[in-house]
């Protein structure tokens, strides 16, 4: 089986469509998002929807959570609370229920997938050094678990001697024993100096994952966050990756 993993599109409708239309070269047999659908961007509503037509295997992120109300914005900086109060009065009603109703984590016979953290999920904590990856390589034995949530793709993987270290490939087969902390980065925000739409491709069947990169139309993104009169610093980041 080959699986799709994806995380923060955040309402950038161009890297998402980028990485749909990837997908479908790909021919992947499930897609799996790791929460943040909504925030910062200029169409929340159109990427809930061609979200919900990809898959059914959704997770919730911090900015899903606070646009309904259900995250306070209080540790968002200004410039994301006022884009989550925005993406708050733009979509509906049943898109306001859907992403009301998605769960923290999920777990599945190949992996766990959560937004943030498997030991803290609700906390919206970070995990990004070996000592956040030893607390959350204690909470379940699952071989293998995808997060996203600080846009950076890294992989953390823990030995059968329970040495863990930083993995440098973007692809590589898992190895027998080993468990794996993986996170896919960001389709529509990417914050690890590189602009191009990040998600992931894992091959079930022999343990191989693949981090992929998307170019899209980022001038098109960054002229709708200008129009809806978004933070322009919104608009300029992708391009720097961010």
């Amino acid at each position: 089986m080959k699986y799709a993993l994806l995380s923060d599109i955040h309402s950038n409708l161009e890297a998402f469509q980028a990485v749909a239309e990837d997908l479908a070269q790909e021919k992947v047999d499930d897609v799996f998002f790791l929460g943040d659908i909504v925030g910062y961007g200029a169409d929340p509503g159109r990427c809930i929807e061609l979200l919900q037509e990809l898959t059914t295997h959704i997770i919730a992120g911090n900015h899903d959570w606070a646009a309904v109300g259900l995250t306070e914005t209080g540790s968002f900086n200004p410039v994301a609370k006022t884009a989550i109060e925005w993406t708050a009065g733009k979509i509906t009603s049943r898109q306001q229920t859907f992403l009301a109703q998605l769960p923290l984590i999920k777990n599945y016979p190949h992996s766990t997938v959560v937004h943030a953290t498997p030991h803290h999920p609700e906390a919206w904590d970070y995990l990004l050094s070996l000592k956040e990856a030893s607390q959350s390589f204690k909470y379940s034995d699952q071989h293998l678990c995808f997060i996203g949530h600080s846009h950076t793709p890294i992989t953390f993987v823990k030995d059968q001697e329970g040495k863990i270290s930083v993995l440098p490939d973007t692809a590589f087969t898992l190895k027998d024993g080993h468990r794996y902390i993986i996170n896919v980065g960001s389709v529509g925000q990417p914050r690890d100096g590189n602009p191009h739409a990040a998600y992931g491709i894992y091959h079930a069947d022999d343990a191989r994952f693949t981090l992929k990169r998307i170019p899209y139309t980022i001038e098109r993104a960054q002229e709708k966050i200008i129009e809806a009169r978004l933070p322009p610093f919104l608009a300029s980041r992708l391009a720097e990756g961010q």
